[in-house]
């Protein structure tokens, strides 16, 4: 079952890409557009509930902003709360982020396990990023607000990450470009590898559904199929947007 969920403004609603940590537009205001996603989300049956503690994600944010090299990111401030969001109502106990550059993208997933914002426990959160530079600046950024390592970056290619990922994934993130002209299309090819290893109920985020969706065509065919997920919501909540899809 796939429906879209749209915010009134999100054709207008403009962050700087390169100065992330700026307040787009007053905190209540985006508490309350990220939080009819969140419901158009319960009303799906893709998350239980709506509920996360908000001071933990501006603890989270703060930390982000404080630690992290960001040199640019299209995450905006309603996407890293629906990000979180998602994550500390689903609690997954294993995450995999796919394409996850300097490991923004990543903590906004991750943050609600590790760090200030952790409001459970996680067993295994990988960032996976295929330019070794930039994991290796991921890792850096990640070190500095989780020490305890159960968050960390692999240089690897994660298509064959999540193919040999031993255990079930809970949640996948996707935000990968790949290489020989496949761009946003590799997010098909890393959901159909670790497809068998996505549980009943497991969540698959895919970034950039709105900008990105002609790339995305094959991919949103297959998560919008009932026969593969129980539903997908398009939010459209910025000009990227996030399909959110459950097995």
């Amino acid at each position: 079952m796939a429906h879209t969920h749209q915010a009134s403004d999100w054709q207008s609603y403009r962050m700087d890409y390169r100065n992330p940590h700026l307040a787009v537009e007053p905190l209540a205001q985006e508490i309350g557009v990220v939080g009819e996603a969140l419901e158009a989300l319960r009303a799906a049956g893709i998350l239980p509930h709506t509920g996360y503690d908000h001071d933990q994600l501006l603890a989270h944010r703060q930390a982000v902003a404080e630690l992290f090299e960001i040199p640019w990111t299209a995450i905006t401030p309603r996407m890293q709360r629906l990000l979180y969001a998602i994550n500390a109502i689903v609690q997954p106990a294993n995450m995999i982020a796919a394409g996850i550059f300097c490991g923004n993208t990543f903590i906004s997933n991750a943050g609600a396990a590790v760090g200030p914002g952790a409001c459970y426990q996680a067993s295994q959160l990988l960032g996976v990023e295929i330019k070794p530079e930039e994991a290796a600046r991921a890792e850096r950024n990640v070190r500095r607000l989780d020490p305890t390592g159960v968050a960390r970056i692999l240089a690897a290619d994660a298509v064959e990450v999540v193919a040999g990922f031993p255990e079930p994934i809970h949640l996948l993130y996707l935000d990968a470009d790949g290489d020989r002209g496949r761009g946003k299309a590799i997010y098909l090819e890393i959901l159909e590898a670790g497809w068998d290893r996505l549980p009943p109920g497991a969540v698959v985020l895919a970034h950039n559904s709105v900008n990105c969706a002609e790339r995305l065509r094959d991919y949103l065919a297959f998560v919008r199929d009932p026969r593969r997920c129980r539903a997908s919501v398009n939010v459209v909540i910025d000009p990227e947007g996030l399909e959110v899809s459950v097995r």
